[in-house]
């Protein structure tokens, strides 16, 4: 895997991985893009939103929509590490059981999310979840 970023102008850069997709990474003030450390958690919220999916596809259940909220509190000294990580799962779809959802939170949290594991080794990283019927 590789990625590159080129600096713009003062804090902003536009970052590009080896699919030649780019992005903005804003550390300005002005913010036209996500911080790097806002990427840490979309990239997070991503990661996890493809297991917990995917699991759940596995078990044929109807879901219809998928929403994972990344909430992070960083250390207050240098380097500002995440310290705690919240991640909510919001399920959308019939039929959904929560302990279907449980297990694969749990997978995704434990075994598959590599960003997740990651975070994981200076953060708590926390879940709970809602399943809204449809």
């Amino acid at each position: 895997m590789e990625a590159r970023v080129t600096w713009v102008e003062d804090k902003r850069f536009v970052g590009q991985g080896a699919t030649g997709h780019g992005i903005v990474v804003d550390a300005s003030a002005d913010k036209l893009g996500p911080s790097p450390m806002e990427l840490l958690l979309i990239g997070t919220a991503g990661c996890t939103a493809y297991d917990v999916l995917s699991i759940l596809q596995k078990k044929r259940l109807q879901v219809t929509g998928l929403e994972v909220y990344a909430r992070g509190q960083r250390a207050e000294a240098p380097p500002r590490v995440y310290t705690e990580i919240d991640l909510e799962y919001v399920v959308r779809g019939r039929g959904v059981k929560a302990s279907d959802l449980e297990h694969a939170i749990r997978l995704s949290k434990e075994k598959y999310c590599s960003a997740s594991v990651m975070l994981g080794k200076t953060a708590q990283v926390r879940t709970s979840f809602r399943i809204v019927e449809d």
